[in-house]
């Protein structure tokens, strides 16, 4: 999967469409329910779905449905749901937070710890408290991971994720 992942980041040079960039950040989002293990208590039943959220306007259009259509991750069904508020934003297990509203997001992330895995594409995401940034660099998507921040709320990142991330060091970064 993270091959997949990496091979559709690998031909965004060749796509200029903004739609097209959005594509290839949808699979990162399914490849991180391979690649994150969140706790039994991250949902109300077995059976219960894994929610993949969206808060703001969504950039993926259907893609993003189609993507995680009939896909199931421990015999949870993946769902996608989007979210106008921060106040719906419930039971959800991957975030992506599609805002440069810094006061938004901090809003969000301030609300303490929980089983959420935090995604944006915002460039202060990371100083924020975010989880991964995904960012454009020579015409490739990249991951910019903060694994204090994922070890907060009970997530455990994947090596495999990991090697392939630019890491976040929250203590670099205070002044």
């Amino acid at each position: 999967m993270l091959c997949v992942c990496l091979l559709l980041a690998g031909s965004l040079h060749a796509q200029s469409n903004a739609a097209r960039e959005y594509k290839v950040k949808a699979v990162f989002l399914f490849n991180f329910t391979q690649f994150v293990e969140w706790p039994a208590s991250a949902f109300n039943s077995p059976t219960s779905p894994f929610v993949i959220g969206i808060l703001g306007d969504d950039p993926f259009g259907n893609f993003i449905d189609e993507t995680v259509s009939g896909e199931k991750i421990g015999g949870h069904q993946l769902i996608v749901q989007r979210y106008h508020e921060l106040k719906d934003v419930k039971n959800c297990h991957i975030l992506f937070i599609n805002s440069n509203d810094p006061d938004r997001i901090k809003e969000f992330i301030a609300t303490g710890p929980r089983t959420i895995l935090t995604v944006s594409d915002a460039d202060n995401f990371m100083k924020m408290g975010g989880m991964i940034r995904l960012f454009t660099e020579s015409s490739k998507i990249r991951l910019q991971i903060n694994p204090e921040a994922a070890k907060t709320a009970d997530l455990s990142i994947s090596s495999k994720l990991l090697r392939v991330a630019d890491i976040f060091d929250p203590k670099s970064q205070q002044k």
